[in-house]
């Protein structure tokens, strides 16, 4: 958890590439603590082909019953059957908006929401932000993705910068803001 927080956690994302690997892994976070899922972060990258979404929209339902016996993983049908229509609704948003990336960040007018919270009762589980993200996602076919799990995507991937102002990192994030 702290490599995660010291290092990746907060900073502004575009690769797709990552910003997938954040919807499947907050696809299983729904319900459970990020704890867990990032335990279980390399399993889920061997069992989700390396988070190639391309190959996971083609897994079938022999994938399905593979991936409900993988130890390695959180082992829900139902997320698993969602990470893979997921996959489809990301490629569709990747060819009308040319990347993901471009499609997210609409949601914060491009650039990241600062927010200067002094301690944890500040911080929030969703904002209007999130709350239009989710709606959006969902009617682009997209599962697990309600206001909870998309605030909690967009404070990973940088969306919103939600270190405290006494974290060291508040300061060298907000550096990667500008």
């Amino acid at each position: 958890m702290l490599r995660y927080h010291d290092t990746e956690w907060g900073v502004p994302c575009h690769d797709d590439k990552k910003l997938f690997e954040y919807v499947v892994l907050d696809t299983f976070q729904a319900g459970l603590s990020w704890q867990i899922v990032l335990h279980k972060r390399a399993g889920f990258r061997k069992a989700f082909a390396k988070f190639n979404p391309k190959l996971i929209a083609k897994f079938k339902a022999s994938d399905v019953t593979r991936l409900m016996k993988d130890t390695g993983i959180i082992r829900n049908r139902l997320k698993i059957k969602a990470t893979i229509s997921n996959a489809s609704a990301y490629l569709a948003i990747q060819k009308d908006f040319g990347t993901f990336a471009n499609y997210l960040w609409q949601f914060v007018g491009g650039k990241p929401i600062v927010n200067k919270w002094k301690n944890q009762s500040h911080l929030r589980s969703h904002s209007k932000e999130s709350d239009t993200m989710s709606k959006d996602l969902k009617k682009r076919g997209f599962k697990f993705v309600g206001t909870t799990i998309c605030y909690a995507f967009m404070q990973g991937a940088g969306l919103v910068g939600d270190h405290l102002v006494t974290c060291f990192r508040h300061r060298e994030v907000m550096r990667l803001f500008r």
